[in-house]
C-alpha cells in the first residue's frame, strides 16, 4: 500500500515537471517570435480608413511589434484623410513597410504619397503606382502634356491658367518631394507623378529608387527585409524576420460602420430623412416617431459630412431649395417658388461634395429622386395638410357654434332644445314655442346660448 502511494507521488511530480518545462519552452518560443501586425487598404481612401489605421497603428505600438505591414490596393482617396496617415506613419515609433500587392494591384493617387511616407516602400510585380495629381471640384485634369503645359526645351513648365489648381499642385508636389527626400526616394519622379500624373511599374519603380524592394508576396518581403537597416526617429533599426510571425488586423465594427456613414450617398440620405423628419414633426406636433428617426439621422448626417470634404455653398443650396419649396406650399406662386426651390436643390446637391474623388461624389440618380420626392412631399403634401385646416369644423364643441336646432317646448329664459338628436339645455333671451328654429351662438360649459331664427332666414 505504501509502495503504491509513492508511485503515484512520483508520476505526479513528473507531471508537474512536465508541465513546467513545456510551459517555460513555449514562453521562450514566444519570447523569440517577433510580431509584425498586418493592415490591409483595399478601397479608396477615407475617413473609416485613416481611422482604422491610426487605431491599429496605436495598438501595434502598445504590443511592441516589430513592425506594421500595410497592404495596399488603391486607386487614392481623399487629401485629409491621406494626409492623416502620413502623420501617423512619419511620428510612428515603429517602421511601417507598405507593400502594394498582389499582381494587379495599384497606388495611385493618395496610395503614392503613402508608399513614399512609408519606412520602407515595396511592390508586387504587375502592380503600379503614380498619378498623383491633385483633383478638386471642377478638377483640372491631367498636367502630363508637354504640348498643353507649353513645356520648353528646358522642360520648363507654363504656370496654371488657374491660380487654385496651380496653388494646389505646387503644394502637393512641395509635400511629396519633402517625403521623397526624408526616406532617399526618387524626387524628381516624385514630382512627375503629380505635375504630369506620371505612373510606373513595379519594375520600373524599383529601377528609379521609387521602391525599396520588389517582393513576389508576403514571404518574399520578409526574406529580402532579413538584415535590411532602416531609420525611425533618429534611431537605425536592423530587422530580424528569421522568427516573426504576422498578425492580420480586420476592419472592426466602427470602421465598417464608419465606411458606411462617410459614403457621401448614404450621407446624404441621412441629411434628407433627417430634414423630411423634423418638418413633419413641426407640422404634426406629438408625431413622435418623426422627429425621433429624423433627429438621429440629421445628427448622424452632420458628423459624416463634417469628416468629408463638404461644399457649404451646396450645403446652404440644398436649405435654401427646402425652404422655397415650404414656402410654395403655404404662398403659391404658381409654381415659381417651387421650381427655384427645385432647381437651388438639385445644384446644392450636385455641388455638396468638393471632390472629384472616385468613390466619394452622390450618384446623380439619387440626387434627382430626392429632387422629385421633395418637389412632390413639400408642394403637393404640404399644401393639403395647410387645405385641411381652413376646412370647417366637423367635431367637437367649437362645431355646435352656428348649429340650427328646434325647442322641445315652449319656455322663457331656460330650456330644452334638439340638436343633432341630442338634447341640450340652452338659455334664449326672448320667449320660445315648441318647434321654434333657434341657432346656437355660444357655449357655456354644458348650456347652449341660442337666438330664435327669423322666418325670412328659415326660407
Amino acid at each position: 500500500m505504501l509502495f503504491t502511494r509513492y508511485i503515484r507521488f512520483g508520476l505526479l511530480m513528473l507531471l508537474i515537471v512536465t508541465a513546467t518545462v513545456h510551459g517555460e519552452t513555449e514562453s521562450n518560443q514566444t519570447t523569440t517570435q517577433a510580431v509584425i501586425i498586418q493592415l490591409d487598404i483595399h478601397d479608396v481612401i477615407g475617413p473609416a480608413t485613416a481611422d482604422y489605421f491610426e487605431r491599429n497603428l496605436q495598438k501595434a505600438i502598445d504590443g511592441k511589434a516589430m513592425a506594421v505591414l500595410l497592404q495596399m490596393d488603391t486607386p487614392g482617396g481623399l487629401d485629409v484623410s491621406m494626409r492623416q496617415i502620413i502623420k501617423q506613419i512619419i511620428s510612428s515609433p515603429i517602421p511601417v513597410i507598405s507593400y502594394v500587392a498582389p499582381g494587379g494591384a495599384r497606388a495611385a493617387s493618395a496610395g503614392t504619397y503613402i508608399l513614399y511616407a512609408s519606412h520602407i516602400a515595396a511592390m508586387a510585380p504587375a502592380t503600379n503606382l503614380g498619378a498623383a495629381t491633385p483633383v478638386q471640384i471642377g478638377g483640372f485634369g491631367s498636367l502630363g502634356d508637354d504640348k498643353e503645359n507649353g513645356n520648353n526645351k528646358e522642360g520648363n513648365k507654363k504656370p496654371l491658367d488657374d491660380p487654385m489648381s496651380h496653388k494646389m499642385v505646387n503644394d502637393a508636389a512641395a509635400y511629396i518631394r519633402g517625403l521623397a527626400k526624408m526616406r532617399g526616394r526618387n524626387e524628381q519622379w516624385a514630382e512627375q507623378a503629380v505635375r504630369e500624373a506620371a505612373s510606373l511599374s513595379a519594375e520600373e519603380a524599383l529601377k528609379l529608387n521609387v521602391i525599396d524592394i520588389l517582393a513576389n508576396d508576403v514571404d518574399d518581403l520578409l526574406r529580402q527585409l532579413q538584415g535590411r537597416k532602416v531609420k525611425v526617429n533618429n534611431r537605425e533599426i536592423t530587422f530580424d524576420t528569421s522568427r516573426v510571425v504576422i498578425k492580420k488586423i480586420q476592419p472592426d465594427w466602427r470602421s465598417e460602420f464608419l465606411a458606411v456613414i462617410t459614403n457621401p450617398s448614404i450621407a446624404y440620405i441621412l441629411l434628407m430623412v433627417g430634414i423630411y423628419g423634423l418638418v413633419f414633426e413641426f407640422s404634426n406636433p406629438g408625431s413622435i416617431v418623426p422627429g425621433t428617426i429624423g433627429g438621429i439621422c440629421l445628427l448622424l448626417a452632420l458628423y459624416a459630412l463634417q469628416l468629408l470634404p463638404i461644399n457649404y455653398a451646396g450645403m446652404a443650396l440644398i436649405l435654401l431649395g427646402i425652404g422655397l419649396m415650404i414656402a410654395e406650399a403655404f404662398v403659391p406662386s404658381i409654381g415659381i417658388l417651387g421650381l427655384g426651390g427645385v432647381v437651388a436643390f438639385v445644384i446644392g446637391s450636385i455641388i455638396l461634395m468638393d471632390t472629384e474623388v472616385p468613390g466619394f461624389g452622390i450618384d446623380l440618380g439619387l440626387i434627382a429622386g430626392f429632387a422629385l420626392s421633395s418637389a412632390a412631399f413639400f408642394i403637393i403634401a404640404i399644401g393639403l395638410l395647410i387645405k385641411s385646416r381652413h376646412r370647417p369644423i366637423v367635431s367637437g364643441k367649437e362645431e355646435m357654434l352656428g348649429c340650427v336646432g328646434e325647442a322641445l317646448s315652449d319656455f322663457s329664459g331656460t330650456g330644452m332644445i334638439r340638436i343633432h338628436s341630442e338634447n341640450w339645455r340652452a338659455r334664449c333671451s326672448r320667449p320660445l314655442h315648441k318647434n321654434e328654429k333657434v341657432k346656437v351662438t355660444a357655449i357655456e360649459g354644458l348650456m347652449l346660448r341660442v337666438e330664435p331664427i327669423p322666418h325670412e332666414e328659415e326660407e
